[in-house]
């Protein structure tokens, strides 16, 4: 029987959210879609998202733009059929979602780079907190892109209307084609992360 892995990609709908740093995740889940080749976006009314269903080999992949704001990014979630497995943490045991990746924008790193991560805390991103109250675990994979002005992360330094500015201001032309670049670069960690699972995509994308 043929498995289902999800992509989640952060952002905000509207055009006036269109290029910001917020919506980072949501764009670099667009480049893995054309370059994989996938069908254009439909609108899943039911979990008001955009979805667009592709297969690579024997995985069939389902791509999630939800198109509620950032905070309510959760909902989009409820009720997809994610692979669960216990994780055992010392002496307690989580649930593991084993087939689903979320890509979202990270101050913490700095722009032009990206990590991937398993079993984090959201480190205050609001849709990642809302992923994870409707997961009601944080043990999935995040693909976390920078977007740092810096080397230094800034976050925690300057209070929530500097951050805010930050994460809805529009990436400059030259931003842009340089995020096109890293965007490749992820599309080709999510292709190694499906085909070949998490742990040697974390072996091989460090950046």
């Amino acid at each position: 029987m043929m498995s289902m892995f999800f992509i989640v990609g952060l952002g905000n709908p509207g055009t006036e959210y269109e290029q910001t740093r917020h919506n980072t995740g949501a764009m670099a889940l667009e480049a893995f879609r054309k370059s994989q080749e996938f069908p254009k976006w439909e609108f899943d009314r039911k979990r008001n998202a955009l979805v667009s269903e592709g297969k690579m080999g024997t995985e069939k992949v389902l791509l999630v733009f939800p198109q509620t704001y950032m905070n309510k990014s959760g909902e989009a979630l409820k009720n997809l059929p994610f692979a669960t497995r216990n994780l055992q943490q010392g002496k307690k045991k989580t649930k593991e979602i084993a087939n689903a990746a979320v890509i979202h924008d990270d101050l913490d790193i700095p722009f032009g780079s990206f990590k991937i991560s398993f079993n984090k805390s959201s480190g205050g991103h609001k849709g990642v907190e809302s992923i994870i109250r409707a997961l009601k675990t944080q043990a999935f994979t995040r693909v976390r892109i920078g977007i740092a002005q810096s080397a230094v992360a800034v976050k925690k330094s300057q209070d929530d209307a500097t951050v805010e500015k930050i994460i809805l201001g529009k990436y400059t032309a030259r931003q842009l084609v340089m995020l096109r670049k890293l965007s490749k670069r992820i599309s080709e960690a999510l292709v190694c992360l499906i085909t070949e699972g998490r742990e040697k995509t974390m072996s091989l994308y460090h950046s």
